[in-house]
């Protein structure tokens, strides 16, 4: 059974919108604690956001997976590899660019690997390779087992993960400094190609938040995205479908809960029990979209914002990124450029606290990145990988 489901795209649309809202404030200085990323341990709505849209990807794959199925081993295998190598090679374009950099009055290249500094270099991983890798590992596992084994296999990874941090440092397996996962980051990656803005001890350190180790668990969040979606799919839209949903998030939210006391949940390790616990939320969020959307008929304004994001999701978000980091190079003078002219000369006025002219900018870019989707999607314009 292949019915369209409207509230599974207004899902993924919702989720990039509030990625490019906490990713495009005025100030990152100013920003109200709910758009902020927990500092270490714990959750904000704002960490809600990437595993989000992870299980969005997830349940966009189950709809794609019996095309690919009935296309064969060399259809998955090319759709698949493609479709990684270019989501991945948008994120390192991303961020590579602009490729250039201002060194005092001076534009200077952005050297791969900078021969001046052996800590500096083109961070390799980020939100988009993240995604790739994610959704290459995930795909082979849902093409070649059954939804049982692939789940399996998703728990066994989850405990695998854990098991992992412990051993490799039983004394202090789950703080900054303590973590396993730098290291071989460190290792692989090489030091000058991780992120290197985490503050340990009054000092700047490497840790990526989207590093190799952490990118298991996350693997994992498309799995289960992926296992929704099919069981969405296979009993069709009927109340059984919403109500086992449902009850299946509650479920793995206090499994998530629980899990906690003893492996914290955390975005920036991206911990088994963060994976378990965003899954349940996102399951009930789900569940409850499609009770609104597809059995009471709730759709307004809000509904079709949100859809035009989900069509061109990959292209917008991109974009987000792309347009800031390119006409920062362009000096307009007092630390002003053609992007943020107009919070400095005209939000950051706004009376009461700065977070309000920071915040009112971010859904400034939010309404500019709406009305290009919303042009696109009139000219039926979707940018697909």
């Amino acid at each position: 059974m292949n019915q369209r489901f409207y509230s599974l795209d207004v899902f993924r649309g919702a989720t990039v919108c509030l990625m490019i809202l906490v990713n495009n404030p005025g100030s990152w200085g100013h920003i109200y604690d709910p758009l902020e990323h927990a500092p270490w341990h714990g959750l904000t709505p704002t960490d809600l956001v990437f595993p989000f849209f992870l299980f969005a990807v997830g349940n966009a794959m189950a709809f794609v997976m019996p095309k690919m199925e009935a296309g064969g081993n060399s259809f998955f295998w090319k759709k698949v590899i493609k479709r990684t190598l270019i989501i991945f090679g948008i994120g390192l374009f991303l961020s590579w660019w602009p490729f250039f950099k201002w060194d005092g009055d001076h534009l200077i290249f952005r050297h791969w690997a900078d021969p001046a500094n052996p800590k500096a270099g083109v961070r390799i991983m980020g939100v988009l390779q993240r995604i790739a890798l994610c959704y290459f590992f995930a795909s082979v596992i849902a093409y070649y087992l059954k939804p049982k084994k692939a789940f399996l296999v998703g728990a066994i990874l989850l405990l695998l993960y854990w098991m992992i941090c412990v051993v490799a440092n039983p004394s202090d397996p789950y703080s900054l400094g303590g973590w396993f996962g730098t290291e071989y980051d460190v290792k692989i990656l090489g030091l000058r190609h991780i992120y290197q803005q985490e503050i340990l001890n009054g000092q700047k350190v490497p840790f990526d938040p989207e590093g190799l180790l952490s990118t298991v668990a996350a693997v994992v969040q498309v799995i289960f995205g992926y296992l929704v979606g099919d069981y969405i799919q296979k009993k069709g839209k009927n109340p059984e479908m919403v109500n086992g949903l449902f009850v299946a998030g509650v479920a793995l939210l206090a499994a998530g809960f629980c899990w906690d006391t003893v492996f914290p949940i955390n975005k920036k390790i991206w911990t088994s029990s963060y994976t378990v616990y965003t899954t349940g939320l996102a399951m009930i969020t789900i569940a409850t979209m499609i009770y609104l959307i597809e059995f009471k008929n709730i759709k307004g304004g809000l509904s079709r914002f949100f859809d035009v994001f989900g069509k061109n999701a990959l292209f917008v978000f991109a974009l987000s990124a792309f347009l800031p980091k390119g006409l920062a190079l362009v000096k307009l003078g007092d630390g002003v450029t053609p992007w943020n002219w107009l919070y400095k000369k005209v939000l950051v006025h706004i009376p009461g606290p700065p977070e309000n002219g920071s915040l009112v900018y971010a859904l400034c870019v939010i309404t500019f990145m709406w009305a290009i989707c919303w042009w696109m999607d009139k000219k039926k314009i979707y940018v697909k990988v």
